[in-house]
């Protein structure tokens, strides 16, 4: 859902839009046309620039008829009918009027609205250029998708059930992740109350091994950063109106752990292949390794339990495992990102009389980080639990 609001309010989809920009000018030249008044000294003004238009149209339309090189029989009757018939400067004369009469058609509704129409129909021709046309299309379908999904039929419509929805799940996530740390502090609590009672440790232990692998797999495929850098708002004049984009995503991305493994293997570089494989065998497949191998060292016959492999494992792959360097890792990589988007988004904003551009990120480490931590610290605390409680050699 996030990634799914992310795109529809890409800033490809919005500020970087032709179909956007074009619904905005569409309102300002219909209401720049509605609203069009001509002052009086303005309305002086123009209609000067009318009469030499005018007077500029005559004269080269006199110099056409009479100039000399009218050689046939037709050019000398109309140049002696001009001469004759036509005085110019009576013409000339009524050049003042004319302009006054254009200039009462111009400032009325009637020609108004048309002219409005005009400037429209020369914006729908920018739909006819080809890759114009075809980016748009693309752009409808991926949108209608998207609206169909969600039962919706505009961008409003999408975000507002998306961030309600989220708001929902939001909510229930970290109840469930809060949860499972009291459901970790309750073992802990039960093998302190217990740890005298011999007959329980097993029961208790395996119990723990269960939840244990829950946070592992919780941990690993719940997402744990969320990087998102948008532009809040954006606002400015054109032609004396407010035109305004809110929430532009410029990027966004949230991983968990066997993301991130996923991206790396399935790369076609060399070096993100072998990342990939190190993150998943150091921190996915040794700590089930290790969960599995305290199981089968406790529960197992004594043969099976002083097997060298499972006592290496039980006791000796801690130190070998790279989950705790992966919290240490994003974390730090939290920290970094947050410091760049702030640095990089900060000089984006700008405040000004004319342009207002107000940038932000969302960058936030998300529940699957917590709850791998809680793995890693619990499966310490287990490990330590073995030792005193094995009835076998643990060494």
């Amino acid at each position: 859902m996030k990634k799914d609001y992310a795109n529809m309010n890409n800033i490809m989809l919005g500020l970087f839009s032709i179909e956007q920009w074009q619904g905005k000018i569409e309102g300002i030249i219909n209401y720049q046309v509605k609203n069009l008044d001509i002052t009086p000294k303005q309305k002086r003004e123009l209609q000067k620039e009318i009469e030499q238009v005018i007077i500029a149209l005559i004269n080269k339309a006199q110099a056409l008829v009479t100039k000399p090189e009218k050689k046939s029989v037709r050019g000398k009757l109309v140049k002696f009918a001009v001469k004759n018939f036509i005085d110019v400067d009576t013409i000339k004369k009524k050049v003042p009027g004319i302009a006054k009469t254009i200039m009462n058609k111009v400032d009325n509704p009637t020609s108004k609205k048309q002219l409005g129409l005009m400037a429209l129909d020369k914006l729908e021709h920018i739909d006819d250029i080809a890759f114009i046309d075809s980016t748009l299309k693309a752009n409808a379908h991926n949108v209608g998708k998207v609206y169909n999904r969600y039962g919706v039929s505009t961008r409003e419509a999408l975000n507002s059930k998306i961030e309600k929805e989220l708001r929902t799940i939001h909510t229930a996530t970290y109840t469930y992740c809060v949860a499972m740390l009291c459901g970790i502090v309750a073992f802990l609590l039960a093998w302190w109350t217990f740890r005298k009672n011999k007959t329980l440790h097993a029961i208790l232990f395996v119990m723990s091994l269960i939840f244990a692998f829950i946070l592992l797999g919780v941990g690993l495929t719940a997402s744990m950063i969320e990087v998102d850098a948008r532009i809040s708002s954006l606002d400015f004049l054109l032609l004396g109106q407010h035109i305004a984009f809110k929430d532009q995503v410029l990027f966004f991305q949230s991983k968990s752990i066997l993301d991130v493994v996923t991206i790396l293997i399935s790369g076609s570089a060399v070096d993100s292949i072998a990342v990939g494989v190190l993150i998943l065998v150091f921190s996915i497949l040794f700590p089930v390794m290790k969960l599995s191998s305290t199981g089968i060292h406790l529960l197992g016959k004594k043969k099976l339990a002083e097997n060298k492999i499972i006592k290496y494992f039980a006791f000796q792959s801690g130190k070998w495992s790279m989950a705790d360097v992966i919290v240490i890792a994003i974390l730090m990589a939290y920290i970094g990102l947050n410091g760049l988007l702030e640095d990089q988004l900060a000089k984006l904003n700008i405040p000004s009389t004319s342009l207002t551009l107000i940038s932000t990120h969302n960058t936030a480490l998300q529940p699957g980080y917590i709850i791998f931590i809680a793995f890693v610290l619990f499966g310490l605390v287990l490990s330590t639990i073995l030792k005193f409680i094995t009835p076998y050699d643990s060494h």
